[in-house]
């Protein structure tokens, strides 16, 4: 189906690149640099700096750094990680995968991790948090970091969605023991397939890090553990270090979009906007009768998502059923997210809100 206006625009994105992307890929495979080359050592040092860490270890994906992060800090079979039900699966899965046991809080009213129901739902066997940065807001990461240290946690901060967000002058992925990012092309920083990176402080979670994605090799002569297979490829190295150059550009066009949106829906009582804060990876609202506003706009050619109409714990191949969370079961039958990206043009948007108001008259 051919949208008027659709969720993302990836050929869009490309064809405004087209010439920098090229170039950038052509050097590399003239170069003959295509697995862990000067193309990755740079994304990883840029990030690094953008974000703020000593730290960046490019990945295949964001779950791999998840995954990797728990594994770093010591998470066996057993221990107890907390994190939210209103997320992507992978926040929770990179729990499973390690054998221990996804502990599910609920969030608030901005989707983020309600950090009382956190410090509740600590115990004995409790060994870390994951606090989902959802839609390119942060949760309280000073509230957190308290009950970490109260309980001697460890954060792995899920930023996946959160790319350039602060909170008290800190960026998302600064803050915990590591930072998980994904590079899904789709996000605000997106790459031609997957892609992820963790970032930390920590020396030796980076030298951990390092060895599992690269199969526990130290050098070609030397393996120091059994690892995996993670690397983030020269190729989408190259297209991410383009990008880099622009996403502050990016990011501003974001909030412009996000605050015409909040001006031309804000007076329609059927709905609730997201908080203003954060860098607007998605715009999700929260809509009466969602699953006809749905229908509705995809008739007049405006493409939206309902990412999870079922929360995670209600998946019965998921054995999270006991996890009872009143506000993330109502938010799966709330939220959509409206499109969000920078080639939006001002034309596309007040569509947009024109199509929600006719709606709702």
């Amino acid at each position: 189906m051919q949208y008027k206006v659709p969720f993302v625009a990836y050929k869009l994105q490309y064809q405004n690149l087209k010439q920098e992307i090229d170039q950038a890929m052509q050097d590399v495979l003239e170069r003959g640099d295509l697995i862990l080359r000067k193309d990755v050592e740079d994304f990883e040092k840029t990030l690094a700096d953008f974000i703020g860490v000593k730290h960046a270890i490019a990945l295949n994906s964001g779950t791999d750094a998840l995954f990797f992060s728990l594994k770093a800090l010591g998470v066996k079979q057993g221990d107890e990680v907390i994190t939210v039900s209103h997320t992507f699966v992978a926040s929770i899965s990179a729990i499973a995968q390690l054998g221990a046991v996804p502990v599910l809080v609920d969030v608030g009213d901005d989707y983020l991790m309600d950090m009382n129901l956190a410090e509740r739902a600590v115990t004995p066997k409790t060994k870390a948090i994951i606090p989902v940065h959802l839609n390119g807001r942060m949760c309280d990461m000073e509230r957190l970091t308290e009950i970490a240290k109260k309980h001697n946690l460890a954060i792995v901060e899920d930023s996946a969605q959160a790319l350039g967000s602060e909170f008290l002058g800190r960026k998302a992925g600064s803050i915990g023991q590591t930072g998980c990012f994904s590079f899904y092309p789709a996000k605000i920083l997106g790459c031609f397939g997957d892609g992820g990176a963790l970032t930390t402080n920590d020396d030796n979670i980076a030298l951990k890090v390092k060895l599992f994605r690269d199969h526990g090799q130290l050098t070609k002569t030397n393996i120091e553990c059994f690892g995996w297979n993670s690397r983030l490829d020269n190729l989408q190295a190259a297209v991410l270090n383009v990008k880099m150059k622009h996403l502050p550009e990016w990011i501003k066009r974001r909030k412009e979009i996000a605050q015409k949106y909040a001006m031309g829906l804000g007076e329609i009582s059927e709905i609730k906007l997201p908080f203003s804060q954060g860098v607007f990876q998605n715009y999700v609202i929260r809509a009466e009768k969602r699953d006809e506003l749905f229908e509705f706009l995809k008739n007049r050619g405006v493409e939206t998502l309902i990412k999870d109409p079922v929360p995670n714990h209600w998946h019965s191949g998921l054995n999270l059923s006991h996890f009872k969370l009143p506000v993330s079961e109502r938010l799966a039958k709330e939220v959509i997210s409206l499109p969000m990206y920078p080639e939006l043009t001002d034309e596309q948007i007040q569509y947009v809100i024109s199509q929600i108001k006719e709606f709702y008259v």
